[in-house]
């Protein structure tokens, strides 16, 4: 099991997580987002709808009817109802949930830094867990150490 954790210093979320996304989904696969604010999700779905016409990311909220039919699920909770193995926690939140997916996707920023650090300590020492960092260096995404 792999979690990626992605600390946000220069872009939200919003405008991070659909580069993710399109990659998840051009492999074939589904994505669950998790956050615990409405708004948040909001936020996260109007930038997964924003990119241009050919490159859109469908995406539903759960609960609207159309759960399974989705390939990028929002959701405040970590039931994956659209069949996903890959989970994105877009709140800076850690759920030992995410577990049970094949992929996670952790993201932070400074005011939720702690937290992550923390989850970072104890995944560390999981077994059959594998923790990378990522940060943002201008426009590109590096590999930490």
């Amino acid at each position: 099991m792999q979690v990626d954790f992605y600390q946000l210093s220069r872009d939200p979320v919003e405008g991070v997580l659909p580069a993710i996304a399109a990659r998840i989904l051009d492999m074939g696969a589904r994505l669950l987002v998790v956050a615990d604010e409405p708004e948040r999700l909001a936020r996260i779905s109007a930038g997964l709808w924003a990119g241009p016409p050919e490159s859109f990311l469908a995406n539903g909220l759960a609960g609207d009817g159309v759960d399974a039919a989705q390939p990028v699920l929002l959701a405040q909770s970590c039931d994956a109802a659209n069949g996903a193995k890959h989970i994105a926690l877009a709140d800076g939140v850690w759920r030992e949930e995410a577990l049970g997916f094949e992929r996670a996707f952790y993201f932070f920023d400074a005011s939720t830094i702690d937290g992550a650090r923390a989850s970072w300590r104890a995944l560390s020492k999981r077994e059959g867990v594998t923790p990378r960092f990522w940060r943002q260096e201008g426009r590109k995404w590096v590999q930490g150490p």
